[in-house]
């Protein structure tokens, strides 16, 4: 048999907390939660007006802020509407106003000026000002296209660029945003910087660093603002400074491998200019010159060879030398041999040399012929892309090896796959 024993203690002090507890008394001053203020027998709003002649649904939709109905003219407008009415004689009594009357819909019903018939609905003193501005721009020599006055266009023209509030269409002879193109002057005269490019002095933009340094003379006259047109008779010096930062930029030339693009990273592949450092350069090198950091700066590839293709590949600071090898009137040789699979015929070697089109456009003059009984020997004088691999499959030939051997009359030689070496100061391509 289980027994059960209270605490009576702890019974007695619960009882005695309930007894204990306070007990909130409503205040007779306050309202209950949820229920509707209540409101004096004399205070009648304009909802309870509205209320007598609309239903509920529409009381606070047909109103104004200040409580008159939407429907009725605002006292504003019926001060307005008595000072512009003029006053009528004691026999006629005056007549009511109606809403029609005050605010016509149509603006341009009311034959009488501007300034002499009332102010209607919604319009007020600014807008008698609108319209006599608009009549003054009107009268101005340089009419704004805009009906409603406003200055084209409507972006721009700020007072911080330089433009005057209403002046905008009137000095369209002088405004900078309506002038066109400035014409070249003395359009037959060449710049110096081109000119100096078609001497073979440097490239064009070798040009503009030589000039904004002020190691440019034409006729004895040091030049040193881009864009300056000369005679092309001119006769154009180069300082000594010049002379020495050309003597230091440098030429490379790498066999590059397969795998390898010729220019910037693409599809995971890594360019070769990577290959470009003291552990790489031939230790045959001729010119005996030391690396150094500067050397890979502004390096960049003159000509491109697939990353199928191995050979002679030519890295230059020298815009010289890329604009001799890669310029639009370039005709320097370029030798390639290339191990082909399939047949080929006499009028297909014909084909090869003169008479294929790519991408419509015809390719100049190729020598092709057989260096021995699986590889052909090409000679071109220009540099589309995938070439020779294009030109082969349109005469029934697979490409399965191609090395590039010659640029100009510089040769690959002996310098071993991987490795690069400077271009020697008496070679020339």
């Amino acid at each position: 048999m289980t027994t059960l024993k209270l605490n009576k203690k702890s019974t007695d002090q619960a009882a005695v907390k309930a007894e204990k507890a306070p007990v909130r008394r409503a205040d007779p001053a306050k309202r209950q939660r949820g229920a509707a203020p209540a409101r004096p027998a004399s205070d009648k709003s304009f909802k309870d007006r509205s209320s007598e002649s609309k239903p509920a649904a529409t009381r606070q939709r047909n109103h104004r802020y200040d409580g008159t109905l939407r429907d009725a003219p605002a006292p504003r407008e019926v001060a307005e509407l008595e000072q512009k009415i003029p006053a009528q004689t004691s026999e006629a009594p005056a007549p009511e106003i109606s809403v029609k009357q005050q605010a016509p819909k149509n603006r341009d019903s009311d034959s009488r000026a501007p300034a002499q018939r009332p102010l209607q609905r919604g319009e007020f003193k600014r807008d008698e000002f609108k319209r006599n501005e608009f009549k003054q721009r009107e009268s101005r020599p340089f009419a704004p296209r805009d009906p409603s006055g406003r200055d084209t266009p409507r972006r721009g023209g700020k007072a911080r660029d330089g433009f005057e509030q209403g002046s905008f269409n009137n000095n369209r002879a002088t405004n900078p945003m309506f002038s066109g193109k400035p014409e070249a002057s003395n359009a037959d005269q060449p710049r110096l910087s081109k000119r100096m490019a078609e001497l073979g002095l440097c490239s064009r933009r070798e040009a503009d660093d030589w000039i904004v340094n002020g190691w440019v003379k034409v006729d004895g006259v040091v030049m040193n603002t881009l864009g300056t047109r000369i005679d092309p008779n001119a006769n154009i010096e180069i300082s000594k400074q010049a002379q020495q930062y050309q003597s230091e930029i440098v030429t490379i030339l790498l066999n590059k491998p397969i795998g390898y693009v010729s220019g910037q990273a693409e599809d995971g592949y890594q360019p070769a200019i990577v290959l470009v450092h003291p552990d790489n350069q031939w230790t045959e090198d001729p010119t005996k010159t030391v690396f150094q950091r500067t050397h890979l700066q502004g390096l960049a590839p003159a000509g491109r060879l697939d990353i199928d293709s191995t050979g002679l590949l030519v890295l230059t600071q020298d815009g010289r030398v890329a604009r001799h090898l890669i310029g639009e009137d370039s005709s320097v040789e370029k030798e390639y041999l290339v191990r082909v699979e399939g047949e080929l015929s006499e009028r297909n070697l014909k084909l090869l040399n003169f008479g294929l089109s790519l991408d419509g456009v015809t390719l100049k003059p190729a020598k092709v012929s057989w260096q021995n009984e699986d590889q052909l020997r090409f000679v071109l004088r220009e540099g589309r892309k995938r070439q020779i691999r294009r030109m082969c499959e349109l005469v029934g030939l697979t490409v399965v090896g191609l090395k590039r051997i010659r640029i100009g009359s510089v040769t690959l030689g002996q310098l071993p796959v991987g490795t690069w070496r400077y271009l020697r100061p008496d070679e020339r391509f």
